[in-house]
Parts: structure tokens; C-alpha cells; sequence
């Protein structure tokens, strides 16, 4: 502007312009603008635009003062003034036109500073009343020095100062005593300083003293031209995720299971201590972040005591990516170690991460072993089972199908065995099975079986080709058998007798084979002095023929086929009838008159003795009964029967039903019915006899322990077995038998009566 009007100056004469004048005052008109621009954009204080005024105005003076400093005029000879290069009418318009333009921009300027002022300090407020109402976090900033400089509703509900109250206070105020000390209020703040920004948790306090698990982040501020104005400090109350991430912890650390979660890139994210445990590492040698195949590879590597082979590893990935790849994932059972087996459970989840828990089920296992074991083993003497015992007899008929050899079965009862149970106890019984099951299992081979079935029964099983192995089989087995044990000073020899059924040529399924080695053992039982009896035809159809009978049994009374005979009983020296022995009759509708030699056996066996004796008791009361009343009725008492707990209530009921008066009523016994259980038998006895009931001891001279037995209950009649007497004319020694019987009655006051008299000699 200054130039310009220079150049519409009508003079007489010429300006002449000093060169250094007008390049300094070009310069002076620059150089103080930029420091003006700086101050006038300086909002920090009201000085700036003094500053900016003085500096302009500055330059316009120095300017104007600088150029007409170096201007020089030289007159004219004319007397007309010099011609202006430019017109007083363009130099105004000029100016005008410049000067509106300057008053326009600045107006347009001013105008779009105040609005964004203007936006400015809204936004300011709305921040403020923003950061102000916030109640969840406390909001406040720090100056330089670590001193509180504002305050938010949020810091006031969360550490219980008021805004007075807390600006102005070091920030080490709201930490604990030991946190001040050790520095880490300070060294907060310089990390922030440093490197913009520190964020950490801790405990803080409270007012009040109470704590609280704070979340802290402290992020250095600075102004619009980078100059550090102080520190802006949020702290979130983190009390309540720190409970539940306690717990979370404490949830996983006491889990019985190792867990592992790892990311959609494989990696370990959260693990519990469980899994290193398991595998025996620490928390350096499984840190977070490595790979599903470290985890696996650091496990095995532990358990093994060494490095794991390439292909082991392979393998064992392999078969986990396959279960991780499944939509529902999977488990597997791992033997990680001969001492360890894992159940590894795999759970995709839907970010493509996983969840792998490991569960050590190396005592369930165990457990389960010895629960399959014990299903399939005797709990006492630790031999097979009858279960395992026909699940291996199948498999070894299977296999003879297939090779073409037999397969022989053996049936085992022990002889004596009840005996050293009844003379020495269940101790010393369960200890010779014991003792008899070492010595089989030290006595078999790999392919042959034995087992123990039940109470002193045992069964073997030996697949073989020829019969020298059977042969051999069945020696090492009667050595056992026969084989002196020492219980305690005590020798015992069990004794047994076996039956022995061979398949295929003995029966064609395992039913009938097993079935045909009880036969043959029975057998073996029956004939003295043989111990191993093999299976014959024959056998079968006797055991049928028993069978059939046993069951036509149960039938006889309901379809009345059963019926008494009652034989006299006379005095020998006045012919005098004193009574009658009650004779049980079968008559069968197909088989006829069946003799009780044959059925009474078998209804002994099959139980069916104390229904019948019952109904033979019953019987014999009542018809006796209707006779006259020096007439007695003989009734004979199974062995069976006098075991019964019941045998004296029936007594009773049948004499009180009848009205049998009891001296009307004698009961025979054998000796042999005393064996099993003396002590027993004679104190049913007692009870007996205590209701008037004659006590007759019958087939005399035949038992063990006769002069025993008469010693031991005062017996009402002695009766002579009838083998004597069917002897007595050719055998001087059983006359000399009876005399003594006679004699020995005589003298202890006790009736003899004698079977078998069927002829006048």
C-alpha cells in the first residue's frame, strides 16, 4: 500500500529511491508479522493481542519511516509536475478495494472464530458436565507435580472426598501406607511421564479406610503447541470382577481336572496348576502363549523321562486334531505312562479356539480293573468264578470247532471238606481252599482252566489232542487234591472226587457237557475208592430217570398216590400186639408200586422229605388215633427232617390236631441222622420227648458210634438192624450180636425190638 500511493505522488521533479533503504524496509515490514501471527493466535492469556497490535503497528512504521528515508526528489526545469504512474481515482480505488477485502476477510475470519469458539467452549462444557457426571469411574487430572487439579462425581462416590476436599492432595494420599512407601504412586506418574501412559491394579483406599481393587490408568496430557499441562487419571472400581476372578482362580486351581483353553492360532490363553500336576511341569515350562503341540510334546516328554519319538508324537497329535476337528468334539483315553492314563476331553468352541481338560483315571481304572476282576474271580480264593469260568469254556469250544481238538471238563467236589469245617472251623475250611487254590494255580498250564463254582466246588477245563495230556492234566490235579496241608500243627488231605466229560464227543453244547461232568463226579462219589470217574452214556439216563421221579414228587400227595401200611409189632413172649409201624407207599399211575428205597432218597435230595414226612405224621396221628388206646404208632424221621427248625411245632400240631395223646406216638431215628449236628438233634430230641413222645433208636449196630449215642439220650426202644436177623441162621456171629443187644437192653431197662422176623426159625 505504502508503494502504491508513492506511485500516484504529482511532484515537480523526479524520486529517486536508495537502493538499502528499500530492501530494509521491505525487511521491516516482514520480519515482524510472523511473532505478530503467534501472539494473536496465543489464547492463553489477554496479552497476546496487544503484543500483536504493537508489533504491526511496529512494521508499518518502520516501514514507512525506512522508505521515505531513502527517497530523494530532483526538481524539474518544467514547470508542469511529474506525471504519477497511476491515477489518484485507480490508487483509491485500489486502496478501498484492498482495504475492503482486508476488513471483509477479517470479518468472515472473526466471524468463523467466534463460532468455533463458540463450538469450543460448548463442547467444553458438555465434557466437562460429561466427565463431571460420571459416576462408575473416577475422572480427575493431576498437575505436573502429582497434585490433584479436578475432581468428578465418580472420584467423590468411589474414594469419599469432596471436590474441595481432594484438589490439592498428592496422589500418594490415596494408597496405602506400605504402596507409598515402596514408591509406586511416584513411579506411576514418572512411567506416565516417560512413556504417556502407565495403567496397573492394586488396592486403594478410601476415605473411610476401606479398600477397593482399582484398575488405574494415568496418561500424560499436553496442549495444542506439545507442552506438558499434566496427567489425566481414571480409576474403576474393580472390586467385584476381582471376586468373581478369585473365585474363577480358586474354581480352577481346586479342579480335579487339568484345563487348558487355547485360541483360534492354538495358543494357551488360561491353564489351571491341575495340568502341571498332571504332567509335572511348572508354570515357566507351560507359560501362556505356547502352542497345543508344546503343551503335548513338554507332557509326554515328562511323563517318559526323556524326548518323545517323532512318530509317538505325530501319532498323538494326530489322533487329538482328528477329535478337535469333530462339531461336538470328543474324548480319548491316553496311556501317557505305564503308572498314568489320561481321559483327554476336547470342546471346540465357536471362535475357533478349544478347551482341552485332562483327567488322570489312572485309580478308576484301577478301581475298575479290580471291580471286573472281582466280578470275575472268587473273592476267596481268588481262582476264577463261575461266570469267567463258562465265558473261557465257550471260547475254548469255539476254538476246538475251528482246530479240531477236544476239550475236557472236570467236575470237583471236595470229600472231606464239611468234616474239617465241622472239627476245626470256617477258619481253618477257608484257609485249605486257599492253600488247594496255590497249589492249582501253581500246577496249570497257560491254555487250562480251573475255577471254583461254589462252597467246596471246583470245575477245570483243559483243551488237549491226545489222551496222554488229559491224562497228565488230571494227575496234577489229584496231587493237589491229595497233597498234605499243615494248618497250625494240623495236617489235613482234602480228598476229592472227580468227573470228567469230554467235548465233542461227550455232548455238543456246553449245558450238556458241564451237566455230564456233575453226573460223572456223583458217581465217582458213589463207588468207593474211585476218585476220577470219566462220563458214560448210561449216566444220563439215570440222572433223567431220578429227575423225573423227583418232579412226580411234588405231585404224589396233591393226586392222592400216597398211602400208609402200617407192619405189627408183637411181644415175643405173649404174642401180644403192642403197636404199628407207619410204611410210606408210592402208588404211581404209570410206574406202578414204587419202593421207598427208591423214592425216599431222592425226595431226601430234592427237599421233598419234609413235605412228605409232615403228611406221613400227619396221617399216622389221626388214623391212630381211632384205635384202641393201648396201641402205639410208629413213625419213621428222615435225617432231613430232624434238621428242620420246624420238626417240633409239627410234632405239636399234629398231636393237638389228631388228639393223639403223646406216650401214643414213637418217632424212629437212625444214627447217622445224629452225625451231621448231634448237639442239635438231641436237643430237638429232648423237646420230643418232653411232650411224651417215645424216642426209638432204629437200624441199631449199623451206625459209628452206637454205645455212644445210647449214652448220650435215653432212647425209649433200641430196634435191631434186620440185617442180623436175616443172617442169624447161618452166622454164628450175628446170634452172638443179638444176644448182646438183648443183653445190653436188659441191663439198661430200654425195649428190643427186632426187624426182619418173616419166618417161624
Amino acid at each position: 500500500m505504502h508503494y502504491a500511493g508513492m506511485q500516484a505522488v504529482e511532484l515537480a521533479g523526479a524520486i529517486r529511491w536508495s537502493a538499502p533503504h528499500l530492501v530494509a524496509s521491505i525487511v521491516f515490514a516482514i520480519l515482524p508479522i510472523p511473532p505478530a501471527l503467534a501472539h494473536a493466535l496465543d489464547r492463553s492469556n489477554g496479552k497476546g493481542a496487544a503484543a500483536a497490535t504493537v508489533l504491526v503497528v511496529t512494521a508499518i512504521l518502520l516501514l514507512h519511516f525506512t522508505s521515505m528515508a531513502g527517497i530523494s526528489i530532483i526538481p524539474s526545469q518544467a514547470d508542469t509536475p511529474t506525471s504519477a504512474l497511476l491515477s489518484p481515482i485507480d490508487v483509491g480505488i485500489a486502496v478501498a478495494a484492498t482495504a475492503f477485502s482486508v476488513l471483509a476477510f477479517s470479518m468472515l475470519a472473526a466471524l468463523m472464530s467466534a463460532r468455533a469458539r463458540s463450538s469450543i467452549l460448548a463442547s467444553e462444557r458438555e465434557f466437562k458436565v460429561l466427565v463431571q457426571g460420571i459416576s462408575d469411574c473416577a475422572i480427575y487430572m493431576l498437575d505436573p507435580d502429582g497434585r490433584v487439579a479436578s475432581w468428578n462425581a465418580g472420584a467423590q462416590r468411589l474414594k469419599g472426598y469432596s471436590r474441595e476436599e481432594a484438589v490439592g492432595l498428592e496422589l500418594e494420599h490415596f494408597y496405602s501406607e506400605e504402596d507409598a512407601l515402596a514408591g509406586l504412586p511416584l513411579a506411576g506418574i514418572e512411567t506416565a511421564r516417560r512413556e504417556g501412559k502407565f495403567s496397573a491394579e492394586g488396592w486403594r483406599h478410601r476415605k473411610d479406610g476401606t479398600r477397593f481393587w482399582a484398575h488405574v490408568t494415568i496418561e500424560a496430557v499436553h496442549d495444542e503447541r506439545g507442552e506438558f499441562r499434566g496427567f489425566a487419571k481414571i480409576t474403576r472400581d474393580m472390586t467385584l470382577f476381582k471376586e468373581h476372578q478369585d473365585n474363577l482362580d480358586a474354581a480352577l486351581s481346586n479342579m480335579h481336572q487339568g484345563l487348558c483353553l487355547f485360541d483360534k492360532d492354538e495358543r494357551l490363553i488360561i491353564s489351571n496348576d491341575r495340568v502341571g500336576a498332571i504332567f509335572g511341569l511348572s508354570r515357566e515350562e507351560c507359560p501362556l502363549g505356547i502352542t497345543f503341540e508344546d503343551v503335548f510334546r513338554r507332557g509326554l516328554e515328562k511323563r517318559d523321562g526323556g524326548s518323545v519319538p517323532l512318530a509317538v508324537f505325530r501319532e498323538v497329535v494326530s489322533r487329538h486334531r482328528a477329535c478337535i476337528g469333530k462339531p461336538d468334539g470328543g474324548t480319548l483315553i491316553v496311556p501317557f505312562h505305564e503308572t498314568c492314563t489320561l481321559s483327554v476331553t476336547h470342546k471346540p468352541m465357536t471362535d475357533g479356539g478349544w478347551v482341552t481338560t485332562f483327567d488322570d483315571i489312572t485309580d478308576r481304572q484301577r478301581a475298575e480293573h479290580r471291580i471286573e476282576h472281582m466280578a470275575l474271580h472268587d473273592g476267596l480264593t481268588d481262582l476264577p468264578n463261575r461266570t469267567n469260568y463258562v465265558e473261557r469254556l465257550d471260547a475254548e469250544m469255539q476254538r476246538a470247532q475251528r482246530t479240531g481238538e477236544r476239550v475236557a471238563v472236570v467236575a470237583i467236589d471236595l470229600d472231606r471238606f464239611k468234616e474239617i469245617n465241622d472239627m476245626h472251623g470256617h477258619a481253618s475250611g477257608d484257609a485249605v481252599l486257599c492253600r488247594l487254590a496255590d497249589s492249582f494255580r501253581s500246577a496249570i498250564e497257560t491254555d487250562e482252566i480251573i475255577a471254583r463254582i461254589g462252597g467246596d466246588e471246583f470245575a477245570a477245563c483243559k483243551p488237549f489232542k491226545d489222551d496222554a495230556e488229559l491224562t497228565e492234566f488230571l494227575a496234577r490235579l489229584e496231587s493237589c487234591l491229595t497233597m498234605p496241608i499243615e494248618l497250625d500243627g494240623l495236617t489235613v488231605i482234602a480228598g476229592a472226587s472227580l468227573g470228567v466229560a469230554v467235548y465233542p464227543s461227550d455232548a455238543s453244547s456246553r449245558e450238556q457237557i458241564v451237566n455230564f461232568a456233575d453226573l460223572a463226579m456223583y458217581r465217582a462219589k458213589d463207588i468207593v475208592g474211585n476218585q476220577i470217574c470219566y462220563y458214560e452214556q448210561g449216566m444220563d439216563e439215570a440222572a433223567r430217570a431220578r429227575r423225573i421221579i423227583a418232579n412226580d414228587l411234588r405231585q404224589a400227595i396233591a393226586r392222592d398216590e400216597m398211602s400208609l401200611a402200617y407192619q405189627v409189632q408183637k411181644s415175643v413172649l405173649t404174642e401180644e400186639i403192642t403197636g404199628y409201624e407207619a410204611l410210606l407207599r408210592w402208588d404211581h399211575p404209570e410206574k406202578g408200586s414204587i419202593s421207598p428205597v427208591d423214592f425216599i432218597p431222592i425226595a431226601e435230595e430234592s427237599g421233598e422229605i419234609l413235605r412228605i414226612g409232615e403228611w406221613v405224621l400227619r396221617t399216622a396221628c389221626r388214623e391212630a388215633a381211632q384205635w384202641p388206646d393201648h396201641l402205639r404208632v410208629a413213625v419213621n424221621l428222615s435225617p432231613v427232617q430232624l434238621m428242620h427248625v420246624a420238626l417240633v411245632d409239627i410234632v405239636a400240631s399234629a398231636l393237638l390236631e389228631s388228639g393223639l395223646p403223646g406216650n401214643r406216638l414213637e418217632l424212629e431215628i437212625t444214627e447217622t441222622a445224629l452225625v451231621a449236628d448231634k448237639a442239635r438233634a438231641l436237643h430237638v430230641l429232648r423237646q420230643i420227648k418232653a411232650m411224651g413222645v417215645a424216642i426209638a433208636l432204629d437200624d441199631f449196630g449199623t451206625g459209628y458210634s452206637s454205645l455212644d449215642t445210647l449214652n448220650s439220650f435215653p432212647f425209649d426202644k433200641i430196634k435191631i438192624d434186620k440185617s442180623f436177623l436175616l443172617e442169624a441162621n447161618a452166622s454164628h456171629q450175628a446170634r452172638a450180636i443179638i444176644r448182646a443187644v438183648l443183653a445190653l437192653g436188659r441191663s439198661l431197662n430200654t425195649p428190643v425190638l427186632a426187624e426182619g422176623l418173616e419166618n417161624d426159625e
